[in-house]
Order: C-alpha cells, then sequence, then structure tokens
C-alpha cells in the first residue's frame, strides 16, 4: 500500500530526479487557476484537503531539463522518459499542476472522472508497477 506524501516529501522525490509518486496521479490542466478549481471539485467529491498537493509549473518543474539530461539510460527505454519529455513541454506551456493521493480504484475512477471534466491536458495514476494515463 502506498502512503500519502506530504508537500516536502513529493519535493525530496522530484529533487533527486526519480518522480514516482506510487498511488497518486500527476495531472496537468489549463493554468493555475484550473489546478485551484479542480482541487475544490476533488474536496467537493470527498478528497481531503492533505490528499491534494496543487503547484505551479514553476514550482514542480523548475529543473526538468536537468531531470531529463541525468535521467539514467534504462528511463530512455520506458515510459518514464516519455511522461518527462511530455511534463516538460506542459511546463513550458506554463499549466497548474495537482498531485493527488488516489491509491483505491474508486479514488482512482474519481479523479478520472474529474479531470475529463476539467479538460485537463495530462493526467497520470503512478501504480507500483505501472503508470496509466487517466486521459
Amino acid at each position: 500500500m502506498s502512503k500519502r506524501l506530504t508537500k516536502q516529501e513529493f519535493e525530496e522525490m522530484r529533487t533527486l530526479g526519480a518522480l514516482n509518486p506510487v498511488g497518486h496521479a500527476l495531472i496537468a490542466v489549463e493554468n493555475d487557476d484550473a489546478a485551484r478549481e479542480l482541487a475544490k471539485s476533488l474536496q467537493g467529491a470527498g478528497f481531503d484537503k492533505d490528499d491534494i498537493l496543487v503547484y505551479t509549473s514553476g514550482e514542480l518543474f523548475p529543473d526538468l531539463s536537468e531531470m531529463m539530461r541525468s535521467a539514467s539510460g534504462a528511463a530512455g527505454f520506458g515510459y518514464e522518459i516519455t511522461l518527462m519529455r511530455r511534463y516538460m513541454t506542459l511546463a513550458g506551456e506554463g499549466v497548474g499542476w495537482l498531485v493527488v493521493y488516489a491509491p483505491e480504484e474508486e479514488q482512482i475512477k474519481t479523479v478520472q472522472d474529474l479531470v475529463k471534466q476539467a479538460g485537463a491536458q495530462s493526467a497520470v495514476h503512478y501504480g507500483r508497477l505501472l503508470h496509466e494515463d487517466l486521459v
């Protein structure tokens, strides 16, 4: 079972270049206002405020180019490098970001429904073995 990450724990994971928040969904929406609105919708659907981390592109990926350069050779063959490229493109567009703790299937479905309604550009749920695109 995964555990809900705090903002500090997520920052440590991100700065180590190993972005793999198991049990969480990483979501990109049009802008920071849309991210705040989606956070409210998620809370209205039963998610605890502590289940939702909201970031601007500058906060979440200030050094994504460096992460790409230092990614391991194995990452180049997997979905992780594809995701990193997607995230770098979206961060360059100034999207708003959410990291949502959703370890259970019912929660994942709720997130999926809400991100589709919000018109998310990207939403990926990180499982223990697989990452699942939600949009």
